[in-house]
């Protein structure tokens, strides 16, 4: 028996955001949260009922304990979370500035020489390794250095060595490296990936694949021993309205699973949500005995309802997520409120 169902590596930040539609260039106040990809994918799986840490490297100063305490508040374990007590340690930050049609959500980052920046293998114990059935990072935290990159590597290696099985998201951030860079990263260690989650538009502009997404699909676990490889499907009608929707292979069954999109999310911020997405498939393969069509219900859900809710982190428990799927799967009238 292992202590956690899912850890996972990656940089926490702070965000600061105007309020409502206020622009970056003239707005007065910011609103502080936390979010990085790798905590709000276990924090949305914490939520769902998974026993979840996140593993990273914080500033040892009052920023960092506040992420400590959120950390703490979404149920995830804090366990391997490390603190650097040099006096110029700092956390990264991104300030988010919300759309409204015709105008995009614009990001500023502000994440050079951050702490995680120094993060290193060495700083856990080798009784980590064997820790978890589940390990996962993105490509965001293979982009930030050449430390980082080394030490996701290196972390990868390590996981498989113990049999925990390995979830990798590519997130391809253009602000970040090269598509080529990213390329040749991320080939490197799909011989070690079990869960593969790539967008459809990252499989074709980063990684030069042609055909129709489920032959995309087919190629990455043709080349690589994945036994689950999953796209997610946004369509952006505006800003403030989308449709949501994803493709789960499972190649040991050699299966396909896909259900209707959830059509005109009603967006109040998209910041996360495919973090949520992943949260809610890790559920259903690591819940389920990787049921990929578990995978598939849950993670569409929980993406939907994290597009209606601010903050890169979600908040929706199991039994909000249940209800969803039901309504989602409903025919006929239901009621438009739950009282």
């Amino acid at each position: 028996m292992r202590d956690f169902d899912l850890l996972a590596l990656g940089e926490l930040l702070l965000r600061l955001s105007p309020a409502g539609n206020e622009r970056l260039v003239r707005g007065e106040n910011f609103q502080k949260q936390v979010g990085g990809a790798e905590l709000n994918v276990v924090s949305g799986s914490s939520l769902l009922g998974l026993r979840t840490g996140i593993i990273s490297k914080l500033p040892a100063n009052d920023i960092g304990r506040y992420v400590t305490n959120r950390v703490r508040f979404n149920g995830v374990s804090d366990d391997y979370l490390v603190y650097d007590e040099d006096k110029d340690a700092r956390l990264g930050i991104y300030y988010y500035e919300y759309g409204a049609h015709p105008r995009k959500p614009n990001v500023v980052y502000d994440r050079k020489y951050t702490t995680i920046n120094s993060v290193s293998p060495e700083d856990f114990p080798d009784s980590m390794y064997s820790a978890a059935r589940c390990f996962h990072t993105t490509g965001i935290t293979l982009a930030l250095s050449k430390q980082a990159r080394e030490t996701a590597v290196e972390m990868i290696k390590r996981f498989k060595e113990t049999g925990t099985i390995i979830s990798f998201d590519v997130n391809f951030r253009a602000n970040l490296w090269t598509g080529p860079e990213a390329k040749e990263c991320v080939e490197s260690i799909l011989p070690y990936v079990d869960i593969f989650f790539c967008s459809e538009d990252t499989a074709r502009l980063t990684f030069g694949k042609e055909g129709d997404v489920k032959s995309i699909m087919k190629s990455f676990a043709k080349d690589y021993p994945l036994s689950v490889v999953a796209t997610t499907q946004r369509v952006v009608h505006s800003p403030k309205v989308h449709s949501f929707g994803s493709i789960v292979y499972d190649v040991k069954k050699d299966t396909f699973y896909q259900e209707k999109s959830y059509e005109n999310i009603e967006v109040v911020d998209r910041i996360g949500s495919g973090d949520a997405y992943i949260s809610g498939a890790l559920y259903g393969l690591l819940k389920y005995d990787m049921d990929c069509e578990k995978a598939m219900v849950y993670g569409n859900a929980t993406a939907a309802v994290k597009n209606t809710i601010p903050g890169d982190l979600p908040s929706s428990d199991l039994k909000e997520i249940d209800s969803i799927i039901k309504g989602h799967n409903a025919t006929g009238r239901q009621s438009e409120m739950n009282r």
